[in-house]
């Protein structure tokens, strides 16, 4: 039996420099990772805390704001408290965000005639953005006159929308108010600002 102890061999300059190599390169991988997921989480904070504050991004559903917008389409708000005649915001109604057009401010008189006519202060009002005109459905008696702090809002779809001329939404309060829709951004050959 050979009793000699295990013989170790001596790394050589080149193999102790391979190893440095190696040992500085996984510092700088691992650096680089924790740095690139650093930024990472704080752009996705960012973004999130933009949308939440100044830029809610919503999911169209539905078809009442046809053609305007389709059910599908990517949207973005800006907040703002200036709301006028023919502006497209979101409000918050029973947990859901709904789309509706601004057709009277707070005190206007809103009249629909049978045929879809909408006037304001006595004044037909120019929908360019509809295709078809209805009354719709609708529970509420004309001139209707608009509460302080709210607003008259209507779907483009005027045959589907339910909206202030139904008095289970009835007028906006201004506090309800998410936005004003500035931007469809999806899908992609559709992007336009809203108007």
């Amino acid at each position: 039996m050979d009793n000699k102890a295990p013989r170790h061999d001596t790394p050589t300059i080149r193999q102790i420099e391979s190893e440095r190599k190696r040992i500085e390169y996984k510092k700088r991988y691992s650096k680089t990772l924790k740095s690139t997921i650093g930024v990472l989480v704080v752009v996705a904070a960012a973004a999130v805390l933009l949308s939440t504050l100044f830029l809610p991004i919503l999911q169209i559903s539905g078809t009442s704001m046809e053609p305007t917008l389709n059910s599908g389409d990517l949207i973005a708000l800006v907040k703002t408290n200036d709301f006028n005649t023919g502006d497209l915001i979101g409000f918050y109604y029973q947990g859901k965000i709904l789309l509706k057009r601004v057709i009277g401010r707070p005190g206007d008189t809103v009249s629909i005639d049978k045929d879809g006519n909408v006037y304001v202060n006595e004044e037909l009002i120019d929908e360019p953005y509809l295709t078809q005109k209805s009354l719709g459905d609708c529970d509420i008696e004309f001139p209707y006159q608009v509460p302080e702090n709210r607003y008259f809002v209507l779907g483009d779809h005027r045959s589907t929308s339910i909206d202030s001329r139904s008095s289970v939404i009835g007028c906006i309060k201004k506090e309800q108010i998410v936005g004003l829709v500035l931007l469809k951004f999806w899908p992609l050959n559709e992007i336009s600002i809203i108007k």
